[in-house]
Formats: C-alpha cells, structure tokens, sequence
C-alpha cells in the first residue's frame, strides 16, 4: 500500500438496517491515524442511473477498499456498481441483505448452487437485516426511522456489527502489508452473529439468538405485505406486524446486552489510533 493512510470508500444504495452508520465503525473515536473514510452514496434510490453516480465518484477518489452496502444487491443498479468497480481493479465487499443471495449464488449445470463472486470481490448476506413495511397506508418518516433504529439494535446487541468489524478489519490489515487479501463470502447466519458477540452468559446468547430469529423473520411476513397481499385490509395489519416483531426483537438483544452488562462481562472491541483491534470486558479496564 502506498502512502500512510488507507483510504476505504463506502457506497451506499437506498438502506438497510447495516447501512447508516457502517462507514463509522472503523473509526469510533474519530483519531484514528491510519484511516481515511469517505461516503458516496444515491439516497433512497436502487436504480442503474442512480448507482452509477456515486460509484464514479468512489472510483475516483481511488480507495484501496470499497464497501457497498444495498437492499438486494442483486438488482441492476448495485450490479451495475460492483461491475463498474470490477473493472475499475477496486477490492470490493458487498453487505446486503437476504434477497441479495441470488446474486452471489448461479446455479450449475447440475442445478447446485455456487459461489459466483467478480475477482477482488467479496460479500456478507444478512439474514436479520429484513426488508422494512413499505405500504404507503403505513409507513411514514416516522415509522421508517423507528424501524431502522431497531434494527440497528438488534444488528448490534447480537453481533452482527461485530462480525462486519473484525473481518473487514482483517481485509484492511491485508491490504496495508500489500497482501492479496481473502475477502469474505459469508452468509451471517444467527448462530455466526452471537459467536461474533462474544456473550460469556448463555441466556444472554439465547436471547441474542432468538432476536435475531424474529428479524428474520419479520422478511416473510413483510415481502407478503409488500409484494403479495394486494387487499390493502390484509396488507396493512402484515407490515404493521413486521414492525411489532422488529420491536419485539429489539427488546430481546437489549436484554442479552444488559445481562452481561450485569455481570460486567460485555466484550468491547475498540480501535487504537494506529487502527489495531484491542479487546475488553471489565468496565474498569484497559483494552489490550
């Protein structure tokens, strides 16, 4: 890597829970020396034409990282995006969501599913980070920013966030000492997050585990309110419910959060200033 600073980019296309603070969990504290972020991103639009300005504009800014972070990456417009960094050389890692699977996985002239990933490419698939209740009678501002707090709740209590930190982190490391990274093709499943989450009391992982169920499952119930019901009688209390179960889910990883806040035994991962990993879990002591 030339230079002193790494300089990762983050394009973001529309939303989904991981999205909002992404570019922020590499750099917590706001000192670190090493690191140079930077954000691009098309709002709330998915559409080629939309993609495929903020992904020059990555482009040009010349990182030696990019993560792209989308609902269903497998649509045209973050396709177009990956495409346009492939081509560009940019080592890329794609974070989306459940529907984003069939991007990643063609099938095989014997009808298997495999890994189909562009070269220098990576990609986490997040089962938990569900599809939001997008039926006009429901969702307002208001309900949309609810929804994602929530979701940003379960993401973090449970591991998730965790998991995206030190496995991007080891990619940066790789990519400083000029090694050809191995970039991650992961599904996050449940059980992967709550590894991730370090919890040391076996509730606590169990109640991890089954909020990050519910989030799953709050997709089946949305995409039916969103995509199939068309009675708008039978539609709104469906994505109202995804909301509710959301909700629920929040409340449980705030539960597995405070019980090993309780035995002061929370994992905490923080960065130095030089961007190295540190860990801790007593409140009282230092990271090493």
């Amino acid at each position: 890597m030339s230079g002193d600073v790494f300089k990762l980019g983050v394009v973001k296309f529309g939303c989904i829970g991981a999205a909002p603070l992404l570019d922020l969990i590499f750099d917590e504290r706001a000192d670190r020396e090493d690191l140079e972020v930077r954000v691009f991103t098309s709002g709330a639009k998915l559409d080629p034409d939309s993609c495929v300005g903020p992904t020059k504009m990555v482009i040009d800014y010349e990182p030696h990282l990019v993560l792209s972070v989308s609902p269903n990456a497998a649509l045209k417009g973050p396709t177009k995006s990956r495409e346009m960094l492939h081509e560009a050389g940019l080592p890329t890692i794609t974070i989306s969501d459940g529907p984003s699977e069939k991007g990643f996985y063609k099938k095989d002239e014997e009808g298997k599913k495999k890994k189909s990933v562009l070269d220098k490419q990576g990609f986490f698939i997040l089962y938990a980070d569900a599809m939001i209740g997008a039926r006009r009678e429901f969702l307002d501002p208001t309900e949309m920013v609810l929804f994602n707090a929530d979701m940003i709740k379960v993401l973090t209590n449970t591991g998730v966030i965790r998991l995206l930190q030190e496995n991007i982190h080891a990619v940066i490391e790789e990519l400083k000492t000029e090694k050809e990274p191995k970039m991650p093709t992961m599904k996050v499943t449940a059980e992967k997050a709550v590894e991730a989450a370090g919890f040391t009391n076996p509730y606590a992982a169990s109640k991890a585990y089954a909020a990050l169920k519910i989030a799953e499952g709050v997709a089946d119930v949305t995409v039916q309110g969103c995509f199939v019901e068309q009675d708008a009688a039978k539609y709104i209390p469906l994505v109202a419910a995804g909301h509710e179960m959301m909700r629920a889910a929040a409340r449980l990883s705030d539960e597995a959060r405070e019980m090993e806040k309780g035995m002061d035994a929370l994992l905490r991962t923080p960065h130095t200033k030089k961007g190295e990993l540190k860990k801790k879990t007593k409140l009282g002591g230092k990271p090493a």
